[in-house]
């Protein structure tokens, strides 16, 4: 059985609740993320800011206030007040499949992975798209196929 610590991100990039909206689309735009864990001092998950959180929480393009105007605001804005604290977590020695199977009933992007209640890392959609490649790659040089790749 495959765990989730084989596949997980472990470096994972989080805020804390005081940091603001702000500091978080700068590193979700600096680090090409869509997911940032909110923790505390201990690294204990207090919770999540997804990308679809952030717009929700931002101001709309729309809005004729300049861009120095809402980036004022945005800085205003503490990701406490925006995060989602109900979260789905899991141990890192679980079953991959059982995350996997989670992840789409639920059509959720991620699960924060902890330990001893702490976070341990993190695992995506994006991870398993790697499995994905990896166990094709795999089958492809078990049983090659003459065809190529199409895309």
């Amino acid at each position: 059985m495959i765990s989730i610590a084989e596949v997980m991100t472990r470096n994972v990039h989080t805020l804390g609740p005081q940091d603001s909206l702000a500091q978080a689309r700068a590193l979700m735009m600096n680090k090409h993320i869509r997911h940032i864990p909110i923790v505390n001092g201990e690294q204990e998950l207090l919770g999540l800011l997804t990308h679809r959180d952030l717009l929700a929480a931002a101001d709309s393009v729309l809005d004729t206030a300049d861009g120095e105007q809402r980036a004022r605001r945005e800085e205003a804005i503490a990701l406490e007040s925006v995060m989602t604290t109900d979260l789905v977590s899991v141990d890192e020695h679980a079953s991959l499949r059982g995350a996997a199977l989670h992840l789409q009933q639920h059509k959720h992007g991620c699960l924060p992975v902890v330990r001893d209640g702490k976070l341990a890392g993190i695992i995506t959609d994006s991870d398993f798209v790697a499995v994905a490649i990896n166990l094709l790659e795999q089958l492809e040089q078990a049983d090659p196929d003459p065809a190529e790749d199409d895309f």
